[in-house]
């Protein structure tokens, strides 16, 4: 196979060397962690894609069911029964999950429009910032519905008590967990 035929090309333009002779896609790493991988900047594009590819496709399901169930509650018996500012959470949670769901899949139309236009290393740079914040919206949709979910159930304060639980959750494993990953990494304790 052709390394970068798709949308590959050269990547050095839009690269950052790491000091070992290696060179990555701004974006692809956020810190100067030794990777001792034998490869080009057009290889290291083609692996970051299909890394980003492979998460993108948990987090796209997920966001695609959850605003699937968003866009079918109002259709619903009991929705009629939902006070105001349930139905305006319930709005939040729409728009917020569209969103989601547009950050989420975007990569896919970058890499369609970007395709064969030798910006490989860019497409892996902005599909990865789209998906950074898709990450932050998608935790918000679901602390959202954890809170409109409680709040229907059993009420406001343990509606708030779930929804500061689920936010704790998100932040705690997808961001203290990877930053301390990080931190071990360089300072050597791995």
């Amino acid at each position: 196979m052709n390394k970068g035929a798709d949308a590959g090309g050269p990547a050095g333009s839009s690269s950052s060397g790491d000091g070992a002779g290696n060179r990555q896609p701004d974006g692809a790493q956020d810190g100067p962690i030794d990777d001792s991988r034998d490869e080009s900047a057009d290889e290291r594009a083609d692996r970051n894609w299909a890394e980003l590819l492979q998460e993108l496709r948990v987090t796209q399901m997920g966001v695609q069911i959850l605003t699937g169930f968003l866009l079918t509650l109002p259709f619903q018996q009991r929705f009629g029964e939902l006070d105001t500012a349930q139905r305006n959470v319930y709005l939040c949670l729409v728009v917020l999950s569209v969103i989601a769901t547009g950050l989420l899949v975007a990569p896919v139309s970058l890499h369609r429009m970007l395709f064969r236009k030798h910006l490989k290393a860019r497409l892996v740079t902005s599909a990865d910032r789209l998906a950074r914040v898709g990450l932050v919206v998608l935790a918000l949709v679901v602390t959202g519905t954890v809170l409109l979910i409680f709040d229907v159930v059993v009420g406001w304060t343990a509606a708030v008590i779930a929804a500061v639980g689920a936010l704790v959750l998100f932040a705690l494993l997808w961001v203290a967990l990877p930053l301390g990953l990080m931190r071990r990494a360089r300072a050597g304790g791995e």
